[in-house]
């Protein structure tokens, strides 16, 4: 184990203004601190929240900005009082990396919900240094925020299990959709939509997808194992779902009209929105109010859902579908992700990548 005290640099891909474009960023990792557990990074999955946060979509990026936080990495070094982990463990990081640990959401174990919370990059960290994600060689984490990758489990595998999966996991899970026998929508079918699908059947749904186009039916039925599929532009097949589903997970990450997919609720069904959007959405009154529907979000998931849904997909075979890729690749995929031109995860090679020479 190396010494505490001393700073190392990391070597990252890092976006310098809006236009999003990411080459190779040399800086300064904070101190490994004694609660602290610092990881080589294997594999970081790509979200499609990290190109908003290069664009400035959402109007707060901070330059220069590593993106990432679908990281899988090696402990290399812990600090005196890490408790959970020993070098050599195979571990994960998300979206998250630091809470104020007082609040209420802290105190029940929904960390994620904390108003204090430190984004794993385009952040600052407790000790004034900017939070810097997993396009880079190496980070440095509170162990709080760092979970164990089952025995097992392929570690490219696992890495968009750290959002994606625990995005859809944690809504199933918290609205007691957890139990098998229920009817279940996917609105939208890229990285988060495809881990919905396999997460909800792993739990014993019928799973209906539900997309703009026919373009992905056969993907949707054949391989991800969906039941059925709907074309949201067929108005004859909407009306013949309408009043069919408890749940639809809202995946998607830009405006679009809500009331179509109301109406395909059943009476105290909810629509739950998980894609990032930075324009308001609209819909009329009434279509809550005929079927005392919900229109509900969800952000991420606690420390301890992520910890479950590792090992509910270990339990239950469910794999995420990926396509990995080498750093020099990076700004090809980010322009591939914004056209939906991925099935259904980018996954960076980031050990194989050698950023470092």
């Amino acid at each position: 184990m190396g010494s505490l005290k001393v700073e190392k640099t990391a070597i990252g891909w890092a976006a310098r203004d809006p236009s999003g474009v990411l080459s190779p960023y040399t800086y300064t990792l904070r101190n490994t601190g004694p609660d602290d557990v610092q990881v080589k990074i294997l594999y970081c999955g790509l979200c499609h929240s990290d190109l908003h946060q290069v664009k400035n979509d959402l109007g707060m990026s901070n330059y220069p900005m590593v993106p990432g936080h679908e990281v899988v990495g090696e402990v290399v070094e812990v600090g005196p009082e890490v408790t959970k982990f020993k070098v050599g463990d195979i571990v994960g990081v998300g979206l998250l990396v630091g809470c104020c640990k007082t609040c209420r959401p802290c105190k029940q174990d929904i960390e994620q919900y904390c108003a204090k919370k430190i984004w794993n990059c385009n952040d600052v960290y407790t000790d004034g240094k900017p939070t810097q994600g997993g396009f880079a060689n190496f980070m440095v984490v509170e162990q709080k925020f760092v979970v164990k990758i089952p025995d097992g489990m392929a570690p490219e595998q696992a890495a968009p299990l750290l959002c994606a999966g625990v995005t859809v996991y944690s809504p199933l899970n918290h609205f007691g959709y957890n139990q098998s026998g229920l009817r279940g929508g996917i609105l939208g079918l890229g990285g988060v939509g495809h881990m919905g699908v396999k997460i909800a059947k792993a739990m014993g749904h019928h799973v209906t997808v539900i997309s703009s186009s026919d373009k992905k039916r056969q993907e949707a039925l054949d391989h991800l194992g969906a039941d059925d599929y709907l074309v949201s532009s067929d108005n004859e097949k909407m009306q013949e779902a309408a009043d069919s589903l408890d749940y639809i997970i809202d995946t998607v990450p830009v405006n679009h009209p809500l009331e179509p997919y109301l109406s395909l609720l059943k009476v105290d069904g909810k629509l739950i929105l998980m894609g990032v959007i930075n324009t308001p959405l609209q819909f009329v009154s009434p279509m809550v109010m005929l079927g005392r529907k919900s229109i509900t979000g969800s952000f991420i998931g606690s420390m301890k859902e992520t910890e479950e849904v590792l090992h509910f997909c270990k339990e239950k075979g469910v794999t995420s579908q990926i396509e990995m890729v080498k750093m020099d690749y990076i700004n090809t995929a980010m322009e591939r992700l914004e056209k939906n031109d991925v099935r259904y995860r980018f996954v960076v090679d980031v050990a194989g990548s050698k950023l470092d020479q």
